[in-house]
């Protein structure tokens, strides 16, 4: 029987991890902070985590560790170089949710553009029902049809992303922040030229030396007025205290699935803005469908079942 041992299970909802126990003797542990983890992990012969820290001291006293599930797709988490040198396999998973992000992506466009909660919150309040007339032009929205946008990170997100936005209508460019992507169905620009031309700026970019700090308080407000910036790619490509500025002295639309720093933290300076109409944050939750946690999982469990 394999020792299989879950770290961050609440990471996965209430996803059926009933499957891991074909595999062998199983202990879930919904969460575990660092000073835990060396003793839930010291007996296993398969550590899966998400977003757990594994390092090499701990690998070093894990004499029965051969793997290390990565429910996730980013590796930062463990020390992979050692991982090899102490001959422990280390995989993680990947594209399972490509297709929960793009769509989110969508949601929270057309949750700002759309001015869902302004006209929500106007149904509810009662106002609609002393309305003299059948409807109520509040805060103008947009249509995609006819706007330019850029997207930053083209891989298999941002490809779907603006496969979408080209059927809405739109007029679809991109960036590359490493300058050695090029795809010919799209038109490549300048960083400078993304954000002054574009009405709606999409990331799916990767968190790295290129991209750290991309979006600054120069560059936000560089951006057109009323423009739309989303990032579903990580925490600390925008600027979050310079979001924090810029948005309540200029008219631009911000939304953010991911922070630098997760759960945000108290006190944050995107929670004293102003102008909250034009912020929209989601919790890391552009991964999370029902179907792409299941994917996630059902991944997972072919790692297990390859390695042994």
């Amino acid at each position: 029987m394999i020792n299989i041992v879950l770290l961050d299970a609440l990471t996965f909802g209430e996803t059926d991890l009933s499957a891991f126990d074909a595999l062998g003797s199983v202990t879930v542990y919904q969460t575990t902070t660092p000073d835990e983890t060396l003793e839930r992990i010291k007996d296993a012969e398969v550590a899966v985590t998400n977003k757990v820290v594994i390092t090499a001291e701990m690998m070093d006293a894990c004499t029965n560790l051969k793997l290390i599930c990565i429910a996730a797709t980013g590796m930062n988490n463990v020390d992979l170089e050692y991982a090899k040198s102490k001959a422990i396999e280390v995989k993680n998973v990947a594209g399972y949710s490509t297709d929960s992000v793009i769509q989110l992506t969508f949601s929270m466009l057309f949750y700002m553009i759309g001015r869902s909660r302004y006209y929500d919150e106007y149904v509810k309040s009662g106002e609609w029902q002393e309305s003299p007339v059948f409807t109520h032009i509040g805060p103008g929205f947009s249509e995609i049809k006819g706007k330019k946008w850029g997207i930053i990170g083209m891989g298999a997100i941002g490809r779907g992303v603006a496969s979408i936005a080209t059927a809405f209508g739109a007029e679809v460019c991109y960036h590359s922040t490493s300058g050695r992507n090029n795809n010919s169905d799209y038109t490549q620009v300048t960083l400078d030229e993304m954000l002054s031309s574009c009405d709606i700026i999409t990331i799916h970019a990767p968190l790295n030396a290129q991209t750290q700090d991309l979006i600054g308080r120069d560059e936000l407000s560089n951006m057109k007025n009323r423009a739309v910036l989303l990032n579903l790619g990580r925490g600390g490509i925008v600027d979050e205290e310079a979001v924090a500025e810029v948005i309540d002295n200029k008219e631009i639309y911000v939304g953010l699935d991911v922070l630098a720093k997760e759960p945000m933290t108290n006190p944050h300076p995107l929670m004293s803005v102003e102008h909250k109409e034009r912020l929209y944050i989601t919790p890391h939750i552009a991964w999370t469908s029902v179907e792409a946690r299941e994917k996630l999982i059902a991944m997972v469990i072919d790692n297990i079942k390859s390695s042994f």
